[in-house]
């Protein structure tokens, strides 16, 4: 499958947007000014980001400082998302013990060629799971600290270090960060078809190559998101990767 850049293409990117605002008019949600500022900074920022990805593919180390990029933008994304931008060192450690062995098996293996085209979208997709992981860890197990603080002071009342007092209040919560790509892996297939699976079939590979390219990409994924969020949890166990307020509140 090819796309036609031309007319044919900015006319159906216009329709496709009218319709959508139509449907927000129609159904008075509301939407219509945050669909065409949307709209309009997906064109603009795609627009630049194929025209530096365009550059990056050809030379290896673009392609690493372009990965970089996309990592800092990742760990200011996800503390911002879990509201403690002040914990950016400490995502950024707990991200990155997951991203470097991921992608070092990758490349180092042989299972993909250590190229700007290879580089960009593997760490693309692994730097962009792994945020996932870490959001989702946050949000989940900050809110279960701050609703179960009591839980919290009743365990060191009976002599438990900090440490084991946050681990009793976040254990039934441990898992959950790591779920949904559990079940994206079980479902593959028959559920949904991910993008490096479509990607590889559109880039004109065989069905075969398409599938061994999802298989690296999901175990990566998991690989980076369990290590991710057992690191992060051991550094919030040690008072580190904590939004402010409960950094405050959680004293040993």
């Amino acid at each position: 499958m090819t796309v036609n850049f031309g007319w044919g293409l900015g006319v159906a990117l216009v329709v496709l947007t009218g319709l959508v605002v139509a449907v927000s008019i129609g159904f008075r949600l509301k939407l219509t000014r945050d669909v065409l500022i949307a709209a309009f900074r997906a064109t603009v920022q795609l627009a630049l980001v194929s025209l530096i990805i365009a550059g990056a593919v050809q030379n290896v180390w673009l392609a690493i400082g372009f990965a970089l990029v996309m990592f800092a933008v990742a760990v200011r994304t996800t503390t911002t998302r879990v509201k403690a931008p002040e914990t950016w060192p400490w995502a950024a450690l707990a991200m990155a013990a997951g991203v470097l062995p991921v992608l070092a098996i990758i490349f180092l293996s042989g299972a993909s060629p250590f190229t700007g085209a290879a580089i960009i979208p593997i760490a693309g997709i692994i730097i962009g799971n792994t945020m996932n992981g870490h959001t989702l860890m946050g949000r989940r197990c900050f809110a279960a600290l701050r609703d179960d603080i009591d839980t919290y002071e009743d365990a060191l009342a009976i002599g438990l270090p900090r440490r084991q007092a946050v681990a009793l209040v976040l254990e039934p919560h441990r898992t959950e960060a790591l779920i949904p790509n559990i079940d994206t892996t079980k479902t593959v297939g028959l559920v949904t078809l991910p993008g490096a699976f479509v990607g590889v079939l559109l880039g004109g590979g065989s069905a075969i190559q398409a599938g061994a390219a999802q298989l690296l990409v999901l175990f990566g994924i998991m690989a980076t998101q369990f290590l991710t969020v057992n690191v992060a949890l051991w550094l919030v166990g040690r008072g580190k990767d904590l939004p402010e307020d409960l950094r405050t509140r959680l004293r040993p």
